[in-house]
């Protein structure tokens, strides 16, 4: 399939995918005038590739994943790197509840004392001369 269907189907932009070509996600095949050709099976891996992203892998650690998807095997490396992944992604939830506490607090308090918008005092409105006058050091005195 053509680079157009392939974004079709997987739900992608086309840019997207150039860029999993750029980051050697993705491996199309090229025919003679040098257009994509992708297997039915690229579908597939462009979600996965999606979904490595959506859980904070940087492409750099996608890459090196990859060769093991394809195989269907986890090196000690590969296992090595998927749990420091969720670890990370552990310390992030972890972080991200303690802002949401802190946020909760904050809600808490602005309830107990709920401020009530003061509209500001009524000011008789300004003669439009009066700011050019201001502006130019306030009032001018007439000779006596």
């Amino acid at each position: 399939m053509r680079i157009g269907e392939l974004a079709a189907q997987a739900g992608v932009s086309v840019r997207a995918l150039r860029y999993y070509e750029e980051q050697r996600l993705l491996h199309p095949a090229r025919s003679a005038s040098g257009q994509r050709h992708y297997p039915e099976s690229a579908v597939d891996r462009v979600h996965l590739i999606q979904q490595l992203y959506a859980a904070g892998l940087s492409s750099r650690s996608i890459v090196q994943l990859m060769p093991c998807v394809d195989t269907g095997e986890a090196t000690p490396a590969m296992l090595e790197l998927l749990l420091a992944e969720r670890d990370r992604i552990e310390r992030q939830m972890g972080e991200l509840a303690e802002a949401r506490d802190r946020l909760d607090t904050v809600i808490a308090s602005t309830k107990v004392r709920t401020c009530v918008h003061q509209p500001p005092r009524h000011q008789p409105p300004r003669h439009p001369s009066s700011r050019l006058t201001a502006a130019a050091g306030g009032p001018r005195r007439r000779p006596s």
